[in-house]
């Protein structure tokens, strides 16, 4: 396989991924949605990465066999919680992953430190 064509590829694959986002969004944007549909939409974005988040802190790989585990992950639910805390009282995504990633952190050098 030559250079050429492996750019020809990469292209042709980022204009489809492009393709794929902007026609529903154009198409979409013409037609008047009605209010309760919108307001619906509203919480996608939540339930979504609740979806993405929570297998995270509650399940863990273990070892060589790739077995899902239930084992909540102390920092990782220490810092959730403050994080989700973060949020809910100041609606601010900076913010919010700020003090999530800090305090998973810390949370992570102090039980590797004193446990």
């Amino acid at each position: 396989m030559n250079e050429s064509f492996l750019w020809l590829v990469i292209a042709a694959v980022a204009l489809g991924t492009f393709l794929l986002r902007a026609i529903p969004i154009a198409l979409i944007s013409r037609i008047d949605i009605p209010h309760w549909v919108q307001q619906t939409l509203r919480y996608v974005p939540p339930a979504v990465m609740t979806a993405i988040i929570t297998p995270a802190l509650f399940i863990e790989t273990a070892g060589a066999t790739g077995s899902l585990l239930p084992s909540p992950d102390t920092p990782r639910c220490i810092a959730a919680f403050c994080a989700a805390l973060v949020a809910w009282r100041t609606r601010s995504t900076l913010l919010t992953l700020v003090v999530g990633m800090n305090t998973l952190w810390g949370a992570q050098y102090l039980l590797q430190r004193f446990l």
